[in-house]
């Protein structure tokens, strides 16, 4: 069994839209996922989140099941529209009460709630107005945020203001395939630069409440490869680690934008003060990493490197099964920034399970995923890297974006059908190794 300190945390991950259906319940405002999703054509045979495993209203049983596994941790996040409806003004008092008896529930059995803020489900109603394009809505996330942080503050003490910006920013609207759908270069950069002031204006805020515990933000950073020894190749991956973290990383650590990763005719809507505010010091980086890409220099491609195919093994996703990648990705980023400390707040593997006629599911593959993933991790921290703890992706098979429900990520298997929950076998390995290091 793999040890660790004796401090790390041990957690699963979801994300709201992904888990809690309810969709219409107790007041709750559409967002951009529920507009996207219902669109025909975007999401695999047009499926929603509208119910998904219900969480909502099945959340005791869930976190009964957490309790099971020996987590001490659980990271979700708090979908915005049921605070607030409309993305702003109007606060909704049944969704503060229903996070209130969620966090309670989780505390009460021995988990420590890690709450994302944001997690790509901007309110429908802002996104009317232009959405993150709209420098307006900056104003609207902090007044989220602030909101937020009084009425959880008791119960929560460790935050995260945004997951993946690079998500919500190219996927959702350079490359279409997230929500809201939109296909302009410019905006991609607009949507990323407004999360990032909103980020940092949200630490303002946070540190001027003086609300006690830690604030962060969650990245999934491309630290790509080099597919062979040479200069030209070792270049290439300089450029794609430009375009895939350093584009992220360096407004919030060092105050500037990599020019060498900023699109030609691409102009960042920069304001006076605002790599100020983008680099606001913060607690902690989380980081998400499910694989690595090898690249090599290609002098025809605009950025000069193209991702090349590997014979690597690969998950459902058709994603390289490389953890060497996640030590990789650790040890460079505490080599070039000054982070404080980080956590890893995603990380797991999609297969295709099989439910044997017992009932049981014999995940070996994933197992093995999430083994020879925290090896890496408690590689790195033996070499001095700051690692907190680990959030496997993902607690329960849920609601997979544009994939819609073809792809299975969970160590609990969700039937659809029914609701029924089965613990897989890789949620018992995860549960014994938990048992070991605490035992330690």
């Amino acid at each position: 069994m793999i040890t660790f300190p004796k401090e790390f945390r041990f957690g699963t991950a979801t994300a709201a839209y992904q888990i809690e259906g309810a969709i219409t319940q107790d007041g709750r405002g559409r967002n951009i996922w529920d507009d996207f999703s219902e669109t025909p054509g975007k999401t695999y045979e047009g499926q929603t989140g509208a119910i998904t495993n219900d969480h909502y209203n099945r959340y005791k049983e869930d976190i009964a099941i957490m309790k099971e596994l020996g987590l001490d941790s659980y990271r979700l996040s708090i979908a915005w529209s049921r605070i607030l409806p409309d993305g702003e003004g109007r606060v909704e008092q049944r969704g503060i009460d229903f996070y209130r008896r969620l966090f309670t529930e989780l505390i009460n059995n021995g988990i420590r709630p890690y709450v994302t803020l944001y997690h790509w489900d901007l309110p429908s109603a802002l996104q009317a107005k232009g959405g993150w394009n709209n420098r307006a809505t900056v104003d609207a996330y902090v007044q989220y945020a602030k909101t937020c942080f009084e009425s959880f503050s008791d119960l929560i003490d460790v935050w995260m203001t945004f997951n993946e910006p690079f998500c919500s920013s190219f996927l959702g609207h350079a490359h279409g395939v997230h929500a809201p759908g939109h296909t302009s270069i410019q905006e991609a950069y607009t949507v990323l630069h407004h999360h990032y002031v909103a980020h940092g204006l949200t630490v303002r805020a946070f540190r001027e409440g003086g609300y006690k515990g830690y604030i962060g933000i969650v990245l999934n950073n491309m630290t790509a490869g080099p597919a062979t020894d040479s200069p030209e190749d070792k270049e290439a991956c300089e450029i794609a680690r430009a375009y895939g973290a350093r584009l992220f990383l360096d407004p919030l650590y060092k105050g500037s934008y990599p020019e060498i990763a900023i699109a030609p005719g691409v102009t960042i809507p920069i304001q006076d003060g605002d790599l100020e505010i983008t680099s606001t010091p913060f607690d902690f980086l989380g980081v998400n990493y499910y694989w690595e890409d090898m690249v090599q220099a290609d002098a025809s491609t605009p950025t000069k490197y193209k991702v090349v195919q590997t014979n690597r093994d690969k998950t459902a996703m058709g994603w390289d099964i490389y953890p060497e990648g996640l030590y990789n990705q650790l040890t460079w980023i505490h080599q070039n920034y000054e982070v404080n400390y980080m956590y890893v707040t995603e990380n797991g593997a999609a297969f295709e399970d099989v439910v044997l006629h017992d009932g049981r599911i014999h995940d070996v593959y994933r197992t093995e995923y999430i083994r020879t993933h925290l090896e890496a991790i408690a590689k790195a921290i033996k070499e001095g890297v700051p690692v907190k703890g680990y959030f496997l992706w993902s607690f329960i098979d849920n609601f997979e974006w544009s994939y819609g429900y073809t792809k299975r990520f969970g160590i609990v298997r969700c039937d659809y059908d029914t609701q029924k929950r089965t613990i897989k076998d890789s949620g018992y390995w995860y549960r014994d190794l938990i048992a070991h290091n605490k035992s330690n």
